[in-house]
């Protein structure tokens, strides 16, 4: 989804995040109440008994042995993996986002759920299916312009400091690993920061960026259900509420991204869908998805809502070295609406080695029937609100606009905290319908991601972006943008 404003100072208010840290807040005192010690009659001489720590001291000695583990013994046997069913994992995760090839809208099936989790370990020693946490992440940027850094986004504002996101989840994942039962399982997300504009769909909160163009804001942008069916092939899983769009490599959490800063393929594509999508396991190879949606990024109650079709299929060859990704998403009659955009999209990943790997994506973008902006037609057509209009031939009142994009990933694993990425992009917004400007875009980055322990992850980059036939970048003013920046992820 592509966003126009420049934003305005922090707001004064992340109530939507209030239950939530209520919630959190109401376990820990609770697992607190649960550990006060019994006061028993003992002897005058005996050892005083020791009370079990408090959450707030199993929640630092779990920083603390993350950060600082103890050797293990010499001889001592590592605690044994939950097994996969089906093909290997092709990386190794830490340090890179995850260890299979992904695909969008459902749980990795036939994967376990091992992730333990700060948060979770201090509330009830991480014993529970259903589980909270989440991640706080800063970022900081220095730029060569000064009004905005757009169309690159998660540091958009040049030459700051600001907080992306505060993220919490609340989510039970599916058991896909067995395949004798039913099983089920749930997703909440709550965020506050500047990147709540990267979920925001019309209808669902969107007042705080599309009439009051507020820099820090705050959403719900995933709720569903997942119900799973083990005896559907090899395993199928329906996911029904609001989830993020199904195709590509990156993605609007933080920690799931190799790089800080975001592609324009990525920004002005679709963010999140309302609908069901229905993921089934054909073998350990094939896995095919259908779903049906309301469009991207609107809620169903809004006039922009229609029926939208998704079909994706996935394939990984059986050495795990390849695979390929292709979705027809949100397809419809396609007329001209809140990013009602018909998207074609391919992802392939190919692994040369154990530590290297590369990952490419290319979609084609239409809408039709787009306005014309004003001055090159008489009696222009308002663009609706949060939305482009489109550089048609001069008189025409309305056209179709379309738009291409390819990036590509190089990554490299150096160890299990350590990783190399470079990312070169080119993107072709033909009529501007998508960044506000008519122009081929080019962008090149060099970023690397440290891990401390496994809660803490600095990603530092360099990257350098050029506009070929129109000054797209700060604001109108210039070609081209070099951008140094980095982010925090701090785990909890």
């Amino acid at each position: 989804m592509t966003l126009l404003f420049i934003m305005r100072p922090c707001p004064k208010s992340i109530a939507l995040l209030f239950v939530s840290c209520t919630s959190i807040t109401s376990i820990a005192r609770a697992q607190e109440i649960k550990h006060i010690p019994q006061f028993t009659v003992t002897l005058d001489d005996a050892p005083p008994a020791s009370s079990p720590p408090g959450f707030f001291r199993r929640l630092a000695n779990y920083y603390h042995n993350d950060w600082f583990p103890t050797p293990a013994p010499s001889g001592a046997q590592a605690a044994p993996v939950p097994q996969k069913r089906g093909l290997p994992s092709p990386l190794d995760s830490p340090p890179l986002p995850s260890s299979d090839w992904g695909y969008g809208g459902s749980p990795d099936i036939g994967a376990p759920d091992g992730n333990s989790y700060p948060l979770m370990t201090a509330i009830n020693g991480a014993k529970s299916r259903s589980k909270i946490f989440g991640w706080i992440e800063p970022g900081v940027n220095v730029s060569t312009s000064s009004h905005t850094n757009l169309p690159e986004v998660y540091d958009q504002y040049p030459n700051s400091i600001h907080l992306d996101q505060l993220l919490l989840y609340v989510e039970r994942l599916p058991e896909t690993v067995r395949s004798a039962h039913f099983d089920w399982g749930y997703h909440f997300t709550a965020i506050y920061g500047t990147d709540y504009r990267f979920f925001t769909g019309l209808g669902y909160f969107s007042q705080q960026l599309l009439k009051f163009d507020r820099q820090y804001g705050a959403d719900l942008p995933i709720e569903y259900v997942d119900l799973y069916f083990p005896r559907v092939a090899q395993g199928m899983n329906i996911r029904t509420g609001r989830f993020i769009s199904v195709p590509g490599i990156e993605a609007q959490l933080a920690p799931n991204n190799y790089i800080f800063s975001h592609s324009i393929l990525y920004f002005v594509d679709p963010f999140t869908d309302t609908g069901a999508i229905a993921t089934i396991k054909l073998s350990d190879q094939w896995l095919i998805q259908a779903g049906l949606t309301d469009g991207h990024d609107v809620a169903p109650w809004t006039n922009d809502a229609q029926p939208s079709g998704t079909l994706c299929m996935n394939y990984t060859s059986r050495s795990v070295n390849d695979n390929i990704y292709a979705c027809a998403n949100g397809i419809n009659d396609g007329d001209y609406g809140f990013d009602n955009l018909q998207q074609f999209d391919i992802t392939w990943y190919h692994r040369f080695t154990k530590t290297v790997h590369i990952a490419t994506e290319s979609w084609y973008m239409y809408q039709h029937r787009v306005p014309n902006i004003a001055g090159r037609v008489t009696n222009p057509i308002t663009p609706e609100l949060g939305t482009y209009g489109a550089s048609c031939p001069i008189g025409v009142l309305r056209c179709t606009a379309s738009e291409y994009a390819i990036v590509n990933y190089v990554e490299k694993e150096f160890s299990s905290k350590l990783f190399l990425s470079f990312r070169s992009e080119v993107v072709n917004d033909r009529r501007g319908q998508r960044t506000g400007y008519t122009t081929k875009y080019s962008e090149n980055t060099l970023s690397i991601t440290k891990w401390i322990g496994s809660t803490v992850q600095i990603r530092p980059e360099l990257r350098f972006e050029h506009a070929y036939d129109y000054p797209a970048y700060d604001g109108g003013r210039t070609h081209s943008q070099f951008t140094a920046a980095s982010d925090l992820i701090f785990h909890f």
